[in-house]
């Protein structure tokens, strides 16, 4: 299992990026997926999660209205978009799939996100 982000970068406060996490050598609609980040001198923490089937979607507070997660199970990719960025969203941004009635999880390498003028 391979999990590979790209889209991270820096921009301006209230900018926007798309993080994409392709994964390969999953069935993807057998996995959740997940966004984490992880701050310099923080804990990894949870931003958004989409269920394996129904697509189903939760948020962290911190992102709500700001954030969308989506996937494309043709493509086995799942996405982050992030508006209205701020600089409190500077982080490393992981991708996690987590595979149903298992206790299998896979992570992504991470990539950079800083929000800054």
């Amino acid at each position: 299992v391979q999990l590979v982000e790209s889209g991270g970068g820096l921009v301006q406060p209230g900018g926007s990026l798309r993080l994409s996490c392709a994964a390969s050598g999953v069935t993807f609609n057998r996995y959740a997926m997940s966004w984490y980040r992880q701050a310099p001198g923080t804990e990894r923490e949870l931003v958004a999660v989409i269920t394996s089937v129904g697509g189903r979607t939760n948020y962290a507070d911190s992102v709500k209205g700001r954030f969308t997660i989506s996937k494309d199970n043709g493509k086995n990719t799942v996405y982050l978009q992030m508006n209205n960025l701020k600089p409190e969203d500077t982080a490393v941004y992981y991708c996690r799939a987590d595979r149903i009635f298992s206790d299998s999880v896979y992570w992504g390498q991470g990539t950079q996100v800083t929000v800054s003028s």
